[in-house]
């Protein structure tokens, strides 16, 4: 594969346009980073800068359903296969062969299923917040349930959106400040774009769609960041995690941190993350 420096502002998968940012030394080794519900590319501005003085380029994409050229209608398409398709079609338009990949939050879920299921492509894998899938859906069968209450919500159709979106998107602000993400009003803005909530909220309707099975294990070396303020994810699915790595793996925990990790510790973050990629070439 030709490897090419041009920046990219967008790129294109499956006939949608998708937003990119594009950061860091033109030549320098690639990090794709992947945001989670109900951020955009944005979520990674306060870690980017760590990862380019260190002399990456960081690829960061608003994902399917946050570009407005990517929001297909079919709750089908909004499936992890899909997902990580979007990534790898990122990868080529920037001529990337391999690349270290960073997710937080669904975009941790992207993550993972890319590197169970593309090894070949992906050198580190980092993700804060999100435990591996499988281990997710073992948890489920106790208190993270509960935790994920707001799951069910998003399978009804129409009553989320309507939620979300009501009174100039002041619900949605309000909601955002509730759970402690920063600058809530990114949130009201983002689901102001038409089709935006429904689009994002598809991810997890999508969740329930038959013949796309929860990636399997990751053979490459993994960093998993989990802080204990995560009032969504609870340690008991981030203690499962290791048994779906049989790579290098290394566990870190957050104290005193709430979800919402790249925003709150964008420098400890981006220095595990360093410290990973480092350890993988050693």
């Amino acid at each position: 594969m030709t490897t090419m420096t041009a920046r990219l502002t967008s790129f294109g998968n499956d006939g949608l346009q998708f937003d990119v940012r594009d950061d860091g030394p033109a030549d320098g080794e690639v990090i794709l980073a992947l945001h989670g519900f109900p951020q955009t590319s944005a979520s990674w501005r306060l870690v980017t800068p760590f990862l380019t003085a260190a002399g990456f380029r960081v690829l960061a994409p608003d994902q399917r359903g946050y570009s407005p050229g990517a929001r297909p209608r079919r709750v089908g398409d909004y499936g992890l296969d899909r997902l990580a398709g979007d990534v790898l079609a990122l990868a080529d338009a920037a001529g990337v062969e391999r690349f270290h990949l960073l997710g937080h939050d669904w975009g941790g879920g992207v993550a993972w299923q890319l590197a169970a299921t593309h090894p070949d492509r992906v050198r580190t894998l980092s993700v804060a917040s999100t435990p591996h899938p499988r281990a997710m859906i073992a948890a489920m069968k106790g208190r993270q349930a509960v935790r994920l209450w707001y799951v069910a919500l998003f399978q009804l159709p129409r009553i989320p959106e309507r939620l979300l979106t009501r009174h100039g998107g002041a619900r949605a602000r309000e909601l955002a400040r509730r759970s402690g993400m920063p600058d809530p009003q990114r949130v009201a803005d983002l689901f102001a774009q038409p089709g935006a909530a429904t689009a994002t909220i598809n991810w997890y309707r999508a969740m329930r769609t038959p013949g796309v099975p929860a990636p399997g294990e990751v053979h490459i070396p993994v960093l998993y960041v989990w802080s204990d303020g995560d009032t969504a994810l609870g340690r008991r699915a981030a203690d499962l995690t290791a048994r779906w790595v049989t790579g290098d793996y290394r566990f870190v925990v957050l104290t005193g941190v709430s979800h919402w990790i790249p925003d709150e510790r964008p420098r400890e973050l981006a220095e595990l993350v360093l410290a990973r990629i480092a350890g993988s070439a050693a």
